[in-house]
């Protein structure tokens, strides 16, 4: 007999990896998806299409890296959790995941697994950049913050920059102020998800980019514009409503001598020119401290009464665009502007008694709500024009003026945000012009307050006062004539509240 066949021990079985669970696989679909939406966020970073939103950055450098750590996190998890089980059950059968391809179940779940990735990875893709692209939108930035930008995203769309995207002056070009907003706007986040922000925002922006960088993109104030006619209506607050209309020259003048005579507005932003101020309060409403030093070199410093000495080198501000034209996108008017421009458009009955009076008086009151101020502007109007026939037109109209410059939730309106262009309703061009702020060392003089240096008076009043043109200029006649020639400035008054202007 011949001798059997001796047996072949078998090969220990290999015992199946921790890392094969289903909690692994998914975490390493998520892991893979993120890293994916990382890989093409980072492209349209690096191709510097995203350079002026800094949005792209939280996606790109914290979003999706929170997702790809979410993954790392399950495939982690996955393999620490079957590890557990094997090691409290170590009879219980361990979960075996293999593929035959010459099965047809097997090749169909395999198809489908593919096609399920694949689409994972198209919607990831196509998610990453719709959000990038939502978070460059003028909605992303006035809309998903809804209470804390309210007022100044109502503002932009009746500005004269509703056309111009909030990131093209909030950030502007270049890779300095790209990192910088990504900093400032992670920071805004976390404050408003924690309620860490101020009622109302406070302006005017520190770090805002400088005006150069950003206006003078589009804007050129070295050209020469001449003087331009306004015109601006107004009505008094007396029961007739008296209009009182007042047409004058704007000297915007120009600041290139290769353009024109250098005068006007527009002077101050002079190239050779270099004028810098000291601001003694947050808001920049009161400049003690002036200097000018031109072109050759020469250096002049003027400083109001009250002032000695020199203020902080590092207090002290260049003088841009910003500075007159403070709210160049996100104006809130007046009530008495307000009012007025409806009037004058007829969408407040002119006829109505003291409408002019009674419509301010009504905007100015405190309300907790907006919808506690449409209530009472119509309760109060009817209350003194009952069966007025345009009234409900005339409600209307008052409502949309609070819904259009009043936030009570955020306390903001006209007040706490002053407008420098003009010197009407705030100290505007008298914050330097204001006759007080006298020239240090010899030679000494006081900065001009002279009316007609920025503006020339054509025609004021009403009917044929208005047809009598001034080409050489009037003096300014107030309404109420008892005021003139008290050396009053017009915001010493003028408030935003009811005057007789």
């Amino acid at each position: 007999m011949s001798d059997p066949t001796p047996t072949v021990p078998a090969a220990p079985a290999r015992p199946v990896s921790v890392w094969r669970n289903w909690i692994t696989f998914a975490g390493t679909v998520v892991a893979v998806a993120a890293l994916f939406a990382f890989l093409l966020l980072f492209t349209i970073d690096l191709s510097g299409r995203g350079a002026q939103n800094p949005y792209l950055g939280i996606l790109t450098y914290l979003v999706a890296p929170g997702f790809l750590i979410l993954g790392l996190v399950l495939v982690l998890g996955g393999a620490w959790h079957e590890r557990s089980r094997r090691a409290k059950r170590p009879d219980s059968p361990v979960p075996h995941v293999a593929i035959d391809l010459s099965r047809p179940r097997d090749r169909r779940i395999l198809t489908w697994f593919v096609l399920g990735s694949m689409s994972f990875l198209m919607l990831t893709a196509v998610g990453s950049y719709q959000t990038f692209q939502y978070t460059e939108s003028v909605q992303f930035c006035g809309e998903v913050c809804h209470t804390v930008m309210q007022p100044e995203f109502t503002a932009y769309q009746h500005g004269s920059h509703a056309r111009v995207a909030c990131v093209e002056c909030h950030i502007g070009s270049g890779a300095t102020w790209f990192v910088k907003a990504k900093i400032s706007g992670t920071y805004q986040v976390y404050a408003v998800l924690f309620n860490k922000y101020d009622h109302p925002i406070p302006t005017p922006v520190k770090n805002l980019r400088p005006a150069r960088e950003t206006c003078l993109q589009c804007h050129w104030p070295e050209k020469y514009s001449g003087s331009i006619e306004r015109t601006y209506h107004h009505f008094l607050s007396d029961p007739a409503n008296t209009p009182y209309t007042v047409r004058m020259l704007v000297h915007v003048g120009g600041g290139s001598p290769e353009n024109g005579p250098v005068g006007g507005i527009h002077w101050h932003m002079l190239v050779s020119n270099k004028v810098e101020y000291y601001a003694s309060d947050a808001q920049r409403q009161t400049i003690p401290w002036i200097r000018r030093t031109a072109a050759d070199g020469t250096v002049t410093v003027y400083r109001s009464p009250d002032f000695k000495g020199e203020p902080n080198p590092k207090d002290i501000r260049r003088m841009d665009c910003m500075d007159c034209h403070n709210r160049p996108a996100h104006k809130f008017a007046t009530p008495n502007d307000a009012v007025d421009e409806d009037m004058y458009l007829g969408r407040i009955d002119k006829s109505l008694a003291s409408i002019k009076h009674n419509a301010v008086d009504l905007l100015t009151k405190p309300y907790p709500t907006e919808a506690a101020a449409d209530a009472a502007l119509a309760k109060g109007l009817r209350a003194q024009y009952p069966g007025a026939a345009k009234l409900n037109d005339t409600i209307a109209a008052v409502q949309a003026i609070y819904r259009g410059n009043f936030f009570p939730l955020m306390n903001a309106d006209w007040s706490k945000y002053p407008d420098n262009v003009g010197h009407l309703d705030s100290g505007g061009c008298f914050r330097c012009h204001d006759g007080k702020h006298q020239m240090v060392g010899a030679g000494k003089s006081v900065l001009t307050n002279d009316c007609n240096t920025c503006h020339t008076i054509l025609a004021q009043g009403a009917g044929a006062d208005l047809a009598k043109l001034s080409p050489e200029g009037a003096e300014f006649k107030h309404p109420s004539t008892d005021i003139n020639g008290m050396g009053l400035q017009c915001a010493d008054c003028h408030n935003g509240k009811n005057q007789d202007n």
